[in-house]
């Protein structure tokens, strides 16, 4: 039931607290993450639980699919806030094995207004594989496109006005390429950071 929510609200709040007296109030006089994570909407995949982080150590952008488009004005606006004014050192954008948005993307199958949400999706499979819609691709085919989605996600990041203006204007800031293997737990570096505009 929704209201289970509060109760185990309370229950958090009361943990946090025997744990450390001022949590609540450090955490509402700080905000000074080092990382901006850009990962995807799946309830299965929580930024600052999976990187073992605490509430105020990672800023969160989510999305179907974790895609940057450049027209998305609550993307650009969350980049832009956390590089210029928060001053991220890291942008991560995340992925995760087993995606549905990956998997929708090449279904051949019509589902809406996310078709043309999931156009850089297929746009990656027209340059990176054979077949786009076959209705042949294995878990294993998926995996490398949500690999190959997500580098080429960093490289639409890195094109940005927002990161250009940052990295001219001396800016310490690098965007990473991650996978999450939901089977696994584990993070991946995909090898893909871009740093000041170039590879790295």
């Amino acid at each position: 039931m929704i209201e289970d929510l509060f109760v185990r609200n309370r229950a958090w709040c009361a943990e946090r607290k025997a744990e450390r007296a001022d949590y609540f109030d450090r955490l509402s006089n700080l905000q000074q993450p080092e990382y901006l994570w850009i990962g995807c909407s799946d309830s299965r995949v929580p930024a600052n639980v999976i990187a073992g982080l605490e509430p105020g150590e990672v800023f969160v952008h989510r999305n179907v699919a974790n895609l940057i488009h450049p027209a998305d004005l609550n993307m650009l606006s969350v980049v832009e806030y956390a590089v210029h004014q928060l001053g991220v050192k890291h942008i991560i954008i995340c992925g995760h094995y087993g995606c549905g948005g990956i998997r929708a993307a090449v279904s051949g199958e019509r589902f809406g207004l996310i078709d043309h949400w999931l156009q850089p999706v297929r746009d990656v499979a027209d340059r990176r594989f054979e077949c786009r819609e076959c209705g042949s691709w294995s878990d294993a085919d998926l995996d490398r496109l949500c690999e190959a989605s997500v580098a080429a996600q960093v490289e639409r990041l890195a094109r940005t006005p927002t990161l250009q203006a940052a990295w001219q204007a001396g800016r310490d800031v690098s965007i990473h390429g991650w996978v999450y293997g939901l089977k696994d737990g584990l993070l991946s570096d995909l090898q893909c950071t871009v740093r000041g505009g170039k590879g790295g």
